[in-house]
């Protein structure tokens, strides 16, 4: 088949994926900021990749009242580490994205990572309008929920873009299993940190560059020949 729009995973797909340690410090920093100078690293570390029943299940341990702030906390400093780490160099595109910015069809992102991040990524990279729409997630505790593998913003880019056969392209498991709910076809992109990586859905597609996407779009129309 192929495919008249493609909607792009962020992390491990069009970029390198944020250094753990550093999220590590930026969730210590929000817990600082609510009272909790020591958080044990179990709580640390649910909270790099959560769900709403795992953040409220951390705060209650530690008594922190103001669940909704403190997500926004620690997303506004997961954002800045992250964004730091861009400006620094450290958190890079891969070089294959200069594949697809020219392809002939449509181009989203679908990100669990912030909207802020996914958003500076892009314009430091000179690449915000090649991409559209652009969707990561809010700092609020409803957009948790709505994170993959939620089809929720995987449909509404879907929608943006007008397409009638979209082709997801993810790096994990959550990517696929949210393509599956959308209903849409996936390709898995299977790059060095995924190398020994277990597949728990069937990808339509798996890809080892970005590359190959060329050969699975729909070809632009040729104009008529003149008489």
């Amino acid at each position: 088949m192929r495919y008249d729009a493609l909607v792009f995973d962020a992390d491990g797909v069009l970029c390198e994926p944020t250094d753990l340690g550093a999220l590590r410090r930026a969730i210590r920093r929000a817990f600082r900021a609510h009272g909790v100078d020591d958080p044990p690293p179990d709580a640390v570390d649910r909270l790099l990749g959560t769900t709403p029943a795992d953040l409220r299940a951390v705060c209650d341990e530690l008594a922190i009242a103001d669940v909704a702030g403190f997500w926004r906390d620690r997303d506004r400093h997961a954002s800045a580490a992250q964004r730091a780490a861009i400006r620094r160099g450290e958190k890079r595109l891969y070089d294959d994205v200069s594949a697809v910015t020219d392809l002939p069809v449509g181009r989203a992102v679908v990100s669990n990572n912030q909207q802020a991040t996914v958003a500076f990524l892009l314009d430091h990279a000179g690449l915000a309008d090649r991409f559209h729409p652009v969707i990561g997630r809010a700092p609020t505790l409803a957009d948790v929920a709505n994170k993959k593998p939620s089809p929720h913003h995987v449909e509404r880019a879907v929608a943006a873009l007008g397409a009638e056969r979209p082709l997801f392209v993810g790096d994990s498991n959550v990517d696929l299993g949210a393509a599956a709910a959308a209903g849409i076809d996936a390709a898995f992109v299977r790059r060095e940190h995924r190398r020994d990586y277990a597949l728990e859905y069937e990808p339509t597609h798996e890809l080892t560059s970005l590359a190959e996407l060329a050969d699975l779009v729909t070809p632009p129309q040729r104009a008529a020949a003149d008489d």
